[in-house]
């Protein structure tokens, strides 16, 4: 699909779109709770989808209520088939992987897309340790385990990915760990642990968190077998790029936002405003709008999915940006820090890259221009917001791979009167 964005002001007001990492999570847990899971305001993209399919193959049944609702029936770890699929989901290889590995069968742990070529070492190093015998295709996808993981007391690096952590905590969750802990050092993007920590704990286990380095699960955990209702957050990481087009190219209203979330994405509001927008932040909305914008200084180690949006934003800020984190970005879709530099350099925006700094020199004016997606959810996201107010048309090819994470961008866009032409 091609995605022609022309120079637009946009107005009005708008939903942000469900969380994915709320989403997936909820998935993960209500496979692992015996009973019945009420989820509403589930999220469509195609990481969900592909959740909610993993799910199923490992012995869930799913039904779908109403558009708003489904529910998630499970008695725990059955597979129903020897393979899943995670998709492109860095999130869902890694939180499945030791969830799958639960079961006694053998199963084969398979992605697509940029997934294939993602590191997936650390379970050839941490699995054997749990009893999980585990074959990799050298240290990549795909994965042959075959379980019952057992949990124990062991020291795992946290610098690559939260991600995960979120699995094998989960997976002692399930297990009845008792008086074991999990060590963690250089712990990347917490927020995240503190949102998986946040929904187990709705669904029921208690984890003990000393500084994000020392999980403990306790014994007599109290797990219920009562009916969950879960409702699903709106996205910080998609609204980030809704909050961006506004501070760019006009007044709107965002709902649906939790502004006391533990998304690590939430953290754009600092930016907003140390950037100078119009910016008004109440418990049930956000208004915001464009003022003459400058330049900030951004640390996004904690939360690197918010580099793209970013981006964008300070290429209209005037003077050098420098955000921190870009050791963050080389295990994403796309190698983030060198694709965002190439495709914003065809809009005319220089970014240069200093050891782990992104300086974005914003103020220059952004230009019409034909840019590629490199079949990054985000990287489509940030040109197409980047688009609002450049001097021409920009076309973005590709533009389809919004669908990982937001399947309705584009749409929404048009709803605040962007003028979008898809193709």
């Amino acid at each position: 699909m091609i995605a022609t964005v022309e120079p637009s002001n946009i107005s009005g007001n708008i939903y942000a779109p469900a969380s994915k990492s709320s989403m997936q999570r909820a998935c993960a847990a209500s496979l692992l709770t015996k009973g019945t899971t009420t989820i509403t305001n589930p999220g469509k993209s195609n990481d969900d989808l592909a959740a909610l399919d993993v799910i199923q193959k490992l012995g869930a049944t799913i039904k779908t209520i109403d558009a708003n609702t489904i529910e998630i029936s499970s008695t725990g770890i059955n597979p129903i088939n020897k393979e899943i699929n995670c998709g492109e989901s860095g999130l869902g290889i890694r939180m499945f992987t030791p969830i799958a590995a639960l079961s006694s069968d053998a199963i084969l742990i398979n992605g697509t897309g940029s997934l294939l070529t993602r590191p997936m070492d650390f379970f050839d190093e941490i699995l054997p340790q749990l009893h999980v015998q585990i074959q990799s295709n050298k240290g990549k996808l795909p994965l042959q385990i075959q379980g019952p993981l057992a949990p124990a007391n062991i020291t795992v690096d946290g610098s690559l990915s939260s991600q995960f952590l979120t699995g094998l905590l989960m997976a002692y969750g399930a297990a009845g760990a008792n008086d074991v802990t999990i060590t963690v050092k250089d712990l990347k993007s917490k927020p995240y642990i503190d949102l998986t920590l946040q929904v187990m704990k709705h669904f029921g286990w208690d984890v003990t968190n000393e500084n994000h380095e020392k999980f403990h699960f306790n014994t007599n955990q109290s797990k219920t077998t009562k009916p969950i209702h879960y409702s699903v957050e709106g996205d910080w990481s998609g609204a980030a790029f809704l909050l961006v087009a506004a501070a760019i190219a006009g007044d709107i209203t965002i709902k649906g936002l939790d502004v006391f979330s533990t998304q690590a994405d939430r953290a754009i509001l600092q930016a907003l405003i140390d950037c100078g927008c119009r910016l008004s932040i109440q418990p049930e909305q956000i208004e915001i709008g464009p003022m003459p914008l400058k330049a900030f200084h951004f640390n996004a180690t904690d939360c690197p999915d918010l580099f793209p949006p970013l981006v964008a934003l300070a290429a209209y800020c005037e003077g050098t940006t420098v955000i921190e984190g870009v050791g963050r970005l080389a295990h994403k879709e796309s190698n983030r820090a060198l694709t965002l530099q190439d495709e914003f350099a065809k809009l005319g925006i220089e970014i240069v890259l200093q050891d782990d700094l992104m300086l974005i020199k914003g103020g220059t004016g952004v230009q019409g221009a034909t840019v590629h997606s490199r079949h990054d959810h985000r990287i489509a996201m940030a040109c197409a917001v980047a688009a609002l107010k450049a001097s021409a048309a920009v076309v973005i090819e590709e533009a389809e791979a919004i669908n990982k994470s937001y399947p309705n961008f584009y749409e929404h866009l048009q709803s605040l009167n962007a003028h979008i032409n898809l193709q």
